[in-house]
């Protein structure tokens, strides 16, 4: 089992960026799939989560990212996306994939991403 992050980088607030998990071993569309984020000095986070296919999938965000980031599969790649939209200073953080297999969690080194003028 792999997940590999991408996307990250340097963004101004107000802008846009997207990350990407490249998963193997599993299949994303069998899977609860989340991104979660740990700023420094602070507890990892559960940013949104995606479980299900077509028209039975489930989405959940964090109060704080809802209405600005949306978690999607793309089932042909085998991969699990966060589009960020309207980013501010405080989304700045490393963000994590996780797959989530009979109850055992498999997380991706992480991406950073900082917003910052």
């Amino acid at each position: 089992v792999q997940l590999v992050e991408s996307g990250g980088g340097l963004v101004q607030p107000g802008g846009s960026m997207r990350l990407s998990c490249s998963v193997s071993g599993f299949s994303v569309s069998s899977v609860e799939m989340s991104w979660h984020r740990q700023a420094p000095g602070k507890d990892r986070e559960l940013v949104a989560t995606i479980l299900g296919t077509g028209a039975y999938t489930n989405t959940d965000y964090a109060d704080s990212v809802k209405g600005r980031f949306t978690i999607s599969t793309d089932i042909s790649r085998n991969m699990v996306h966060l589009q960020m939209d309207t980013l501010e200073p405080e989304d700045s953080a490393v963000y994590y994939c996780r797959g989530k297999i009979l109850g055992t969690p498999y997380w991706g080194p992480g991406t950073q991403v900082t917003v910052s003028s």
